[in-house]
């Protein structure tokens, strides 16, 4: 697919089909994330891949609660997402990149205290971007479902080692039409020319 095409077509989706999800193309998707920018070249992110129900309701058993499924409308149709994507990112290896000879001037390998942007985070959410473009591109709908419980729950229940956080998830599979739109898409939003400036501010 054309990139402004993939770009345009991009949203998220909140009710997803069942239909599985060819292990190839999933392969695809993740890969193209590891090809996303990593500061220093440290790669420091990974991801875990979860496909099929048996994996992903360890997701849902983790990190949502029996209140927020009952008062979700949406529930229903996040969880029939075949694949889900969790990001994750090791600010401890950024630490130890940029204490080595060529990065050690910037002052940055003294700890994650010295760093006024969390290189680590970025990444991930640059490896995010990818993962939803790659999706577009593969004919399947995303959903980003943001780090807000249950980290160390499914940690444990998944084996993620010491000094990694999750950056959060990306749903992926198949949109079954039901229209599940964001009331965010309501809201009037900024216009363009407020968000771009050229010399200044």
């Amino acid at each position: 697919m054309e990139f402004h095409e993939a770009v345009r077509r991009r949203a998220m989706v909140r009710s997803f089909a069942q239909d599985a999800v060819a292990a190839g193309v999933v392969e695809g998707i993740v890969r193209a994330a590891l090809r996303a920018p990593s500061a220093g070249n440290t790669g420091g992110t990974a991801w875990v891949v979860l496909r099929g129900a048996a994996e992903t309701e360890g997701y849902w058993d983790a990190t949502t609660d029996s209140a927020w499924r009952e008062a979700s409308p949406r529930w229903e149709g996040l969880r029939r997402a075949p694949v889900i994507l969790l990001a994750y990112s090791s600010a401890g290896l950024y630490v130890e990149r940029y204490a080595e000879p060529d990065k050690a001037a910037s002052g940055l390998g003294t700890g994650v205290g010295a760093w006024p942007v969390p290189y680590w985070t970025g990444d991930a959410a640059f490896g995010g971007m990818t993962v939803l473009l790659a999706a577009v591109d593969a004919g399947l709908g995303t959903c980003v479902m943001g780090n807000f419980r249950g980290e160390e729950a499914l940690g444990s229940a998944l084996g993620i080692p010491e000094g990694w956080r999750l950056f959060g998830a990306v749903l992926v599979g198949r949109p079954d039409g039901a229209d599940h739109r964001s009331a965010s898409l309501d809201r009037a939003g900024p216009e363009v020319r407020g968000r771009i400036h050229y010399g200044s501010w």
